[in-house]
């Protein structure tokens, strides 16, 4: 990976593995210390995953160009009338978002994805040596050749009067022999130096000609590699496969342009057997939407006056935005399955935003659609009121938006989920024995994950245990995939052997919804105070307590006990 903005901030790439150890996918982490915006960018390929990585660092490189001639131009007088025109620009086009990709051919262009740019050999170019383009080593810079002393230059300089000296012309002769003596000799070795460093240089050159030849040559082999890999993920599309089918919804995804201000991340699940597609979309926040109308510079007082929409009107294209992106997500997936491996799409819409009330950040799910492909296709787009189109598709949202009032989404199917590890058989090992309130916690985790397991095994549910970093709150995760009833569901194990207190209760709710879950369960092999219960009325949770679990235990065939005095002394 190349990075050349120091702004720009990339982790290592990291390998995520399914329930029975296979690797599953590749992530990067990505960051843009000017732009605020963290990415987080996966795929089953490296190579793919690089290229990907590649195409969001130069979006980025062209919003931060766009970002910082924007900051430029906030701090000049002269840039008000301009600074109108972008205002005016940028609101067009919040009203153009769902309209813009319908004149764009969203079907994955896969030769693009195997277009590579031309190999250029990174290594630190030395002054000694001559390159080509990409840096291509050509050859050495000779040394300079030293000059051959002159031999006219030392010839001695013999006067009448020398001759009038005994042994003065000798001695004339014989200093001027051992100057031309003593200049041959350096000569010599400068000459020899000179060989020295040139024939260094040649080595040089031949070892960095052949680390050029060798990187060149894997460069070409990586890239031949991941061109197979994109034909492989084709093929794989092409035939229905559904890891394929999610793979080819994120090239689709992420090739999608949006306005520079709207800081898109999703994630894609898909299952085959019934068709559905579930995007889980993060929206912009309120105050992420543009709301500036108009810029003046007053000369009177020296200041620069903003003219920004009213509350009605911020409200009113806020909700606009986020049904348009909805349904324009909704769009380009259905254009771009030509296979028809994708029968129906939910679209879930989240947000991140400070509750006023409690100054947390928090993430809540504020609208959510689903959508039959037969039925959107018959839709004209180009026509329809985005906020009656999702209404008429029997959309779930508050009736203002920026509320953030949070609604459950019509379904769930992220299993994804870089916390859940390897489950264990516990159940078979009971019996009459066991005392449940004294078994390790670890154990009693993976019991509640494989009672649930055959409890919801009737409806194709899939139940998780999650990592023993007490990460959330959440100790198993259940994904229904049922339209109507279905979803996430948290599940929490306390193994107690005091009454369970209120709080307790308080956490599973305040997990249910940062998780995004349909509801909560939470298993004790003690019971429950009465503010416990009291809270839990009229919320989607369900409390079970020690003698609820023996019961559900015993109807599938598991004995054991709880004797929370016996678990008090052993603890």
């Amino acid at each position: 990976m190349h990075i050349a903005h120091p702004e720009v901030r990339v982790g290592p790439i990291q390998t995520r593995y399914t329930t029975t150890g296979k690797v599953s996918s590749y992530f990067v982490e990505l960051w843009h210390d000017g732009l605020h915006e963290h990415r987080e960018i996966k795929s089953f390929d490296p190579n793919v995953l690089d290229s990907k990585v590649q195409a969001t660092l130069v979006r980025w490189a062209e919003k931060w160009e766009v970002t910082k001639r924007r900051l430029q131009l906030e701090a000049t007088v002269e840039s008000a009338a301009e600074e109108t025109q972008v205002a005016q620009r940028v609101l067009a086009e919040c009203s153009r978002l769902l309209a813009a990709s319908l004149l764009v051919d969203d079907r994955v262009d896969w030769n693009s994805l195997k277009s590579h740019p031309p190999f250029v050999w990174d290594a630190i170019k030395l002054p000694t040596l001559r390159y080509g383009a990409r840096n291509r080593p050509l050859g050495i810079h000779p040394v300079d050749k030293p000059i051959a002393p002159d031999e006219a230059s030392f010839r001695p300089r013999i006067e009448w009067f020398h001759y009038l000296i005994p042994g003065a012309v000798a001695k004339k002769r014989q200093e001027a022999k051992e100057r031309w003596v003593a200049a041959m000799r350096a000569y010599e070795n400068q000459c020899a130096d000179a060989r020295e460093s040139d024939e260094e240089r040649e080595r040089e050159f031949a070892r960095q000609k052949a680390a050029f030849e060798r990187q060149k040559a894997e460069y070409e082999e990586a890239c031949r590699a991941s061109d197979e890999k994109v034909d492989a993920i084709r093929e794989a599309w092409l035939k229905g496969d559904q890891e394929a089918v999610a793979e080819h919804a994120d090239l689709v995804l992420s090739s999608s342009k949006y306005p520079d201000w709207i800081k898109t991340d999703y994630s894609v699940s898909f299952e085959k057997a019934s068709g559905n597609m579930v995007v889980s979309y993060r929206l912009p926040a309120p105050e992420e939407a543009p709301s500036l109308e108009r810029v003046s510079f007053l000369k009177t007082r020296g200041e620069r006056v903003e003219k920004h929409l009213s509350e009605a009107k911020r409200k009113s294209l806020y909700d606009s935005i986020c049904y348009q992106i909805a349904l324009r997500t909704i769009h380009e997936l259905f254009e771009a399955d030509d296979v028809d491996a994708i029968q129906a799409i939910t679209f879930n819409g989240w947000v991140e935003a400070t509750n006023a009330a409690t100054g947390r950040l928090e993430r809540s799910c504020i609208l959510s659609v689903r959508a039959d492909k037969g039925e959107f296709l018959g839709f004209d787009l180009a026509k329809v009121d985005p906020k009656a189109c999702f209404k008429a598709l029997k959309g779930v949202a508050a009736s203002s938006l920026s509320g953030l009032a949070p609604v459950r989404p019509i379904l769930v199917l992220n299993t994804d989920d870089a916390r859940i590890v390897s489950s264990r058989a516990v159940a078979e090992s009971l019996d009459e024995s066991v005392n449940l309130a004294a078994m390790p916690w670890e154990d009693f985790e993976h019991l509640v994950r494989e009672l649930f397991a055959k409890i919801f095994s009737a409806d194709r549910s899939e139940v998780h245990v999650t990592r023993a970093s007490r990460d959330g709150g959440v100790d198993a995760i259940a994904f229904d995939p049922d339209p109507i009833k279905g979803g996430k569901i948290v599940i929490q194990a306390k193994r107690y052997t005091n009454v369970v207190g209120v709080s307790a209760v308080r956490d599973l709710y305040g997990t249910v919804l940062n998780e995004g879950a349909n509801r909560g369960i939470l298993v004790t092999t003690s019971d429950y105070g009465p503010d416990a219960y009291k809270f839990a009325q009229g919320k989607p949770i369900t409390l079970l307590n020690g003698g609820n679990l023996l019961s559900l235990l015993s109807e599938h065939g598991h004995k054991a006990r709880i004797d929370l005095g016996e678990a008090r002394r052993m603890l």
